[in-house]
């Protein structure tokens, strides 16, 4: 895998986690991602990249 894309896909897992880590309780929950799903959600978000 090309190393830009390699930290392309780490900076976007960061920042997911950041602004998902950010919410609290009630809003995860609006979302229906529970604060230890917030890992998975990212991964999934970079899979997609």
């Amino acid at each position: 895998m090309d190393i830009r894309k390699t930290f392309k896909k780490w900076a976007a897992y960061q920042q997911t986690v950041r602004e998902l880590a950010a919410l609290d309780n009630r809003q995860l929950n609006d979302l229906g991602i529970s604060r230890t799903d917030i890992s998975r959600v990212a991964r999934n978000h970079v899979d997609t990249l």
